[in-house]
């Protein structure tokens, strides 16, 4: 590993040097001496990879760059007025009132700023791709291509699960259209250039390389795996392109990770391969269609892996099924560990919630998950997703409407059991399901399910599943030992 590093170390200390060298000669017609550098010292001097990355880059940039746009939005918002007549703190920030209404409310217009990627054209209509939290609630939108012409743009549909939007406008001008990539064939460290407005300063190049793939957990709950650059993105480049060596766009730059406001080298793009989809949905419907599989689900802790005799701890564990989803109708459990999907190896949770929305709906997917330490092989004709509201108004169908932890050495230290407890931990009861109705708590150990003990999770869920219907379980609280009925 020592001379691992020293070699990196070396080979960067190279690169410096031969970058240094070029840019120091370039910037200067003559030796050290001050004699005049001749025709045939530059040639020597010169650096044929770099030159050739150079041109690269100037490539790059003059086939991607037309089809990145500039985009600005205004809002028109409201504000109630004080009970008092002074409020100079509020014109401060927001400006002077545009209008009254006749209730007294004060309307304030606010713009925001991003960038887009054309990516596609039926007849004079013109479609971009941008972020949802760059449109936002938009009253009204311009936006500007490379060439500076300004068109009004108009919102075609919008997904906050993706932090997605699709937008129009018309024209018979020729603009180019962007050149989708592969994003699945990206490889840490590729060069890149990202494409956008930052700051409002249209078409900016900035250039890095993909410093890490798969990444998880963005902004606002979006379930994309994200690609990581350290190619410069500030605000402002939100909705624009990451382009690959090929001038073809494999990603849409979102977010970033910073302490000042501004790039640290740590920025964040939507694969392309994850939008493709998307952009039909948002021509043909207006909306994203996401698939449903009907599972409430966790990535899964050494303590329960242990517990439930698992593998690996690659995969997705299934804490509570929808009553008549799709995965209760294909035969999935609680307690199953999702391992594939279709051929495809789960890495978590987030890379399930990922490729099941991904699933073309009414199709039958594959999935193989353990249960009881077994593989077992199921098929699933996936549905397509409801709204947030509508799939929190199904809780009362989540079934078992719990989930457990095993008693590990620390819980007991933590909770204060005594060493001859055994049982299961209740770690989760949702609201408005058969469990919360019959009584149960976070912090109950079930000891039984229908008169049989349940000493570990992998105890817990086969006796589960034996039990089928309607089950009693047999609870240790404060001391004491109780008795509760779930309806299936």
């Amino acid at each position: 590993m020592r001379k691992l590093l020293l070699l990196n170390v070396l080979l960067t200390g190279l690169l410096l040097g031969l970058i240094l060298s070029v840019g120091l000669f370039s910037c200067s017609t003559s030796l050290p001496g001050g004699e005049p550098v001749s025709a045939r010292d530059r040639d020597s001097l010169s650096h044929p990879e770099l030159e050739r990355l150079q041109s690269s880059f100037r490539e790059v940039a003059s086939i991607a760059a037309p089809s990145v746009v500039r985009i600005d939005v205004e809002e028109v918002r409201t504000q109630a007025p004080s009970r008092g007549n002074d409020t100079p703190w509020f014109d401060f920030f927001f400006g002077e009132p545009d209008q009254e209404d006749n209730g007294g409310d004060r309307r304030f217009r606010t713009q925001g700023l991003g960038s887009g990627v054309v990516v596609r054209r039926v007849d004079d209509i013109y479609y971009v791709l941008t972020n949802d939290h760059v449109v936002g609630n938009a009253d009204a939108i311009t936006i500007t291509t490379d060439d500076g012409e300004e068109y009004s743009g108009e919102i075609v549909g919008k997904d906050a699960r993706k932090d997605l939007a699709l937008l129009s406008f018309v024209t018979s001008d020729d603009i180019p259209v962007a050149l989708l990539g592969d994003s699945d064939s990206l490889r840490v460290g590729d060069w890149v250039l990202a494409i956008g407005s930052p700051f409002g300063f249209q078409s900016t190049v900035t250039a890095g390389i993909v410093s890490a793939v798969n990444r998880r957990g963005g902004p606002d709950g979006n379930i994309s795996d994200f690609i990581q650059t350290d190619a410069a993105i500030n605000r402002g480049n939100s909705g624009g392109a990451l382009v690959n060596l090929r001038g073809e766009v494999i990603g849409i730059n979102t977010w970033i990770t910073s302490q000042t406001g501004g790039s640290m080298g740590l920025g964040f793009s939507i694969p392309v391969n994850n939008v493709k989809r998307s952009v039909d949905d948002f021509i043909e419907t207006g909306s994203v269609r996401y698939g449903w599989l009907g599972v409430s689900i966790r990535s899964a802790s050494p303590e329960v892996a242990e517990s439930l005799n698992l593998p690996g701890r690659r995969g997705a564990l299934v804490h509570h099924i929808f009553l008549d989803s799709p995965a209760d109708r294909g035969g999935l459990l609680p307690g199953d560990f999702i391992t594939e999907i279709n051929g495809v190896r789960v890495q978590d949770y987030d890379h399930l919630v990922l490729k099941v929305g991904e699933l073309p709906v009414g199709r039958i997917a594959n999935f193989e998950v353990i249960r009881y330490g077994e593989q077992v092989s199921l098929s699933v004709r996936i549905a397509e997703r409801e709204s947030e509201r509508q799939i929190a108004e199904l809780n009362r169908r989540l079934w078992p409407g719990f989930s457990v932890f095993p008693i590990t050495d620390q819980v007991r230290s933590d909770v204060g059991f005594d060493r001859d407890v055994r049982g299961v931990l209740v770690s989760t009861v949702e609201s408005r399901t058969p469990a919360a109705l019959s009584g149960l708590r976070v912090g109950d150990v079930v000891t039984e399910i229908n008169g049989e003990a349940t000493p570990r999770m992998l105890d817990f869920y086969r006796e589960l599943h034996r039990a089928a219907g309607d089950i009693t379980l047999t609870i240790l609280r404060d001391g004491n030992l109780i008795e509760a009925g779930i309806t299936r």
